[in-house]
């Protein structure tokens, strides 16, 4: 087992993410997805303060460059603030079960966007693999629900669908500007410097549309902070620490192939503890888009 332990890891964190995604999808149906997007930062920015204290001997990143801060900032930005604002309000719109299959789409993208910018070669396995990852995300997002023949001026399905498709595109820019701030930047200070503009955007939007009255609500909704706590415990922290730890025991390829495993777990959870009903397409779907990612890592 201990020759595993990378896997192992990898498996880990696409469990905590799995369950994370449900405890976010509570707490954002009772709070809102802004107050929880600043809650949940603050709670994960906590947790990694305590870790860099007990690890690196420093709460926060003091000892980064202006350049590593300029890079992994505008990640950041990208990333934690404007993808996740999508990304949360999507668990709202479509639940956690479908955003995350679509956020399966962010390693392809990432390896486009890494083609076009930095002129990172793919090759027929890579190229096979994202049309694979595309197509089991396209057939499990073809079915029909009773969500989608929801009368009003905006569908609700197809609106939760292109907030979980913005949720992925600024996960794949945040993570190849993430590669620009890394060079020669410890992993956890790196997230604390994400972490921390994101957090400063999210406070910056709530003061700027009046949502402080929500927040302030937010605060003392206990059952809502009890899910945003697990959440932020499963997911920023301990999912990303398991995630770092197998990256290092195993090889890159083999570790994103078994993180991007989060919509086949999510598929039980959503079952059993959101009485979600999950036809044979959507666990076939969900199956075939992982096995997209595999490829694409594969090539």
């Amino acid at each position: 087992m201990t020759d595993h332990l990378g896997e192992l890891a990898a498996l880990g964190t696409a469990v905590c993410w799995a369950l994370g995604s449900l405890a976010f999808t509570r707490a954002g149906r009772r709070i809102g997805s802004l107050p929880l997007n600043v809650i949940r930062l603050a709670l994960a920015l906590g947790f990694a303060a305590l870790a860099g204290l007990a690890l690196r001997g420093r709460a926060l990143p003091t000892d980064a460059t202006a350049e590593q801060w300029w890079w992994l900032g505008l990640s950041g930005f990208v990333g934690y603030f404007l993808g996740d604002l999508c990304q949360f309000r999507a668990f709202i719109e479509i639940g956690p079960r479908l955003t995350l299959l679509i956020m399966a789409l962010a390693p392809p993208l990432t390896a486009v966007i890494d083609f076009a910018v930095l002129d990172q070669r793919l090759g027929p396995l890579s190229l096979a693999g994202m049309a694979i990852t595309l197509a089991g995300v396209a057939w499990v997002l073809s079915e029909r629900t009773p969500a989608a023949a929801t009368p009003g001026p905006a569908n609700p399905r197809l609106r939760g669908i292109l907030l979980g498709i913005g949720g992925a595109l600024g996960q794949a820019v945040g993570l190849v500007l993430s590669k620009r701030g890394m060079v020669g930047c410890e992993p956890l200070a790196g997230a604390q410097i994400r972490m921390l503009v994101g957090l400063a955007c999210f406070v910056a939007l709530v003061l700027a549309t009046s949502t402080l009255p929500r927040l302030r609500l937010a605060l003392r909704d206990r059952g809502a902070l009890g899910y945003a706590t697990v959440g932020a415990l499963l997911g920023p922290f301990l999912g990303v620490s398991l995630a770092l730890f197998a990256l290092q025991r195993t090889s890159a390829g083999v570790a994103a192939s078994l993180l991007g495993t989060s919509p086949i777990f999510i598929i039980p959870l959503a079952a059993g503890l959101e009485g979600e009903r999950v036809g044979v397409r959507g666990l076939l779907g969900a199956v075939v888009a992982v096995a997209g990612v595999a490829l694409l890592f594969a090539g």
